[in-house]
C-alpha cells in the first residue's frame, strides 16, 4: 500500500466526522447577499478560521477590507522550497433561501439515503471541506503535507465576487503558488469526474418600448396608435429561433470537440430530473448538437424581469412604457461589446409600428466568458489521481453559467495550472430549493485530494513549472 493509500484510507474511516463538520458549517446561515445576514457572513469565517488553526495551519486568519465581506486564509508551507505550492480556493457565503419550497430546514443538514441536502452543501462548502479532510488525514498519517498549501475561503463569490481582486491586490501573498485548484465546479454524473475547462460569460441589458405620455383607453385608441407591451414581445422574438433559442451568434466548436460531447451523459432523462421538467414536458431538440454544446458553448438568452401588466394590476389600457432586463449568457470567446452590438442591430431598426421610441441599456455588472487548455503535468497528475479514486480519468466539461471568480483567476494567474473541480453533479440544484451533495461523490472527491497533492508533490517545483 501506497502512502496516499493508507491517507485515503483513514480519510475513509473519517468519512462520518467530515460529513459532521461540514454539517457545522451548513448551520451558518451565511448569506451574502443580504446585509441582515453580514454578522453570520462574518461569525462563519471566524468559525473556519479557528478550526484551521486547530486543524494544523498557520497564519490561519479572517481578511478583511472596507464595505466588502469578510474572506479566510491560512496555510501550511513546511514541504519544503523544492514542493509546490497549491492554492486551494473555495466560497463560504451562500445564496438566499427566502420564498423557496425546501422539504427541509435550507440550514440544517438533512441526510437522506445518498443525499445530504442543505443550502450550501455542494456550492460550495463541501467543495473545499473534501480539501479539509484530505488535508487533515495526511497530517494524521505522515506528520506532514506532500506539498504546501494556502487555502482562500472567500465570503462574497455568491454576490459575483466583487471585491475579490481588491484581496488578490491587498493580499498577493496569500494567493502566490505554483497551482490553483478551484472548488466550484460540476462533474457530469456521479460517476464520471469533471474538469471544468470553458464558461460562459454573462451581460444584461434593459430593452424598453415608450409611445404615449400616459396610459390610454384601449378600446378608444387601440388600432391606432401603437401598443407598446406588443412591440416589445414582437422584438424579442426577433432574437429567438422556432424552438424558442437563442438565433444569433452561434459558435464554431471543433468537430472532435462536438463528436466527444455526445459522450457527456446528459440524455433526456438526466435533464428532466436535473432541471425539473414537468411530467409531458420534452427537453428541445438537440438540432444536430449535443446538449453539452446548447449548454457550455453557445450563446443563451432568458428574460429576467418585465413591467408588462401582472394579474393584479389589470385594466383595459394602453401602458405609456414597457421594457423587459434581458440576460444573455455569452459562449466562451465572446464579449459583451460583440453581443451588444449584435443586440442593437437586431432590436433598434425597423421598430414595428414605425416610430416608437426603442432603447438599449447596458446594465452594469456581468462576468467575463472563459476558455482554457489544459495541459502538462500537473493536469497529467490529475488524471492520475483521479484514475485511482473514481477509476477513469476526468472528463473535460463546460459549465453553462457564470462564475466571475474564474475569469478573474484566468486573467490574473492564467500562467499558471488552473484545475477546476467540485462536488456538485446533475441532481445538485445549486440555487435552488433543496440544494444536496452526493455523498458518494463528496467520498471520491476527498479520495482524489489525497491522491492528488502526492502526485503533485512527487513532481517538484521544478518539473512543474517547465
Amino acid at each position: 500500500m501506497s502512502q496516499s493509500d493508507a491517507v485515503a484510507a483513514l480519510a475513509a474511516a473519517h468519512f462520518d466526522a467530515t460529513v459532521d463538520r461540514l454539517s457545522s458549517y451548513l448551520r451558518y446561515p451565511a448569506i451574502s447577499c443580504d446585509p441582515a445576514h453580514a454578522a453570520d457572513v462574518a461569525a462563519l469565517a471566524a468559525k473556519i478560521a479557528a478550526d484551521l488553526t486547530a486543524l494544523g495551519f498557520d497564519h490561519s486568519r479572517v481578511l478583511s477590507l472596507p464595505n466588502a465581506l469578510p474572506s479566510v486564509v491560512a496555510e501550511r508551507m513546511k514541504a519544503g522550497p523544492d514542493r509546490p505550492t497549491v492554492l486551494i480556493y473555495g466560497h463560504l457565503d451562500l445564496q438566499p433561501v427566502k420564498g423557496e419550497p425546501w422539504a427541509t430546514d435550507p440550514h440544517t443538514a438533512t441526510r437522506k439515503g445518498d443525499r445530504l441536502y442543505a443550502r450550501g452543501a455542494a456550492d460550495d462548502m463541501g467543495g473545499w471541506v473534501s480539501h479539509l479532510a484530505a488535508l487533515s488525514a495526511w497530517l494524521e498519517v505522515a506528520g506532514e503535507l506532500p506539498i504546501n498549501v494556502k487555502l482562500f475561503i472567500e465570503g462574497e463569490e455568491e454576490i459575483g465576487s466583487p471585491n475579490l481582486e481588491r484581496y488578490m491586490d491587498a493580499y498577493p501573498e496569500a494567493f502566490a503558488s505554483d497551482v490553483m485548484v478551484l472548488t466550484d465546479c460540476e462533474n457530469p454524473s456521479t460517476e464520471i469526474p469533471g474538469l471544468t475547462v470553458s464558461l460562459r460569460g454573462l451581460a444584461e441589458f434593459e430593452l424598453s418600448v415608450e409611445a404615449i405620455a400616459s396610459d390610454a383607453h384601449s378600446g378608444l385608441w387601440g388600432n391606432v396608435v401603437p401598443d407598446v407591451s406588443t412591440i416589445l414581445v414582437r422584438l424579442v422574438n426577433r432574437l429567438l429561433d422556432d424552438d424558442a433559442r437563442f438565433a444569433h451568434l452561434r459558435q464554431e466548436v471543433p468537430a472532435a470537440w462536438r463528436q466527444a460531447a455526445w459522450d457527456v451523459p446528459l440524455s433526456p432523462d438526466v435533464i428532466r430530473v436535473g432541471a425539473h421538467l414537468l411530467d409531458g414536458v420534452d427537453p428541445l431538440p438537440d438540432r444536430g448538437r449535443p446538449p453539452a454544446e446548447w449548454l457550455w458553448r453557445q450563446p443563451a438568452v432568458t428574460i429576467l424581469t418585465s413591467t408588462l401588466p401582472t394579474p393584479d394590476r389589470q385594466k383595459n389600457a394602453l401602458r405609456s412604457k414597457a421594457s423587459m432586463t434581458l440576460s444573455l449568457r455569452l459562449a466562451p470567446g465572446q464579449d459583451r461589446a460583440q453581443i451588444q452590438g449584435l443586440l442593437e442591430n437586431i432590436l433598434l431598426h425597423d421598430i414595428p409600428g414605425g416610430s416608437a421610441k426603442v432603447t438599449l441599456t447596458a446594465k452594469p455588472g456581468g462576468a467575463q466568458s472563459w476558455l482554457y487548455t489544459p495541459q502538462g503535468p500537473a493536469f497529467e497528475a490529475c488524471d492520475r489521481a483521479y484514475r485511482k479514486a473514481w477509476g477513469r480519468p476526468l472528463l473535460h466539461v463546460g459549465i453553462g453559467g457564470s462564475i466571475p471568480f474564474v475569469a478573474l483567476f484566468g486573467r490574473r494567474f492564467g500562467n499558471l495550472p488552473l484545475i477546476l473541480n467540485g462536488v456538485m453533479d446533475p441532481e445538485t440544484g445549486a440555487h435552488g430549493p433543496n440544494e444536496s451533495l452526493h455523498l458518494g461523490v463528496f467520498a471520491k472527491a476527498i479520495a482524489a485530494n489525497v491522491h492528488l497533492y502526492e502526485e503533485l508533490g512527487a513532481l517538484g517545483r521544478a518539473l512543474l513549472t517547465t
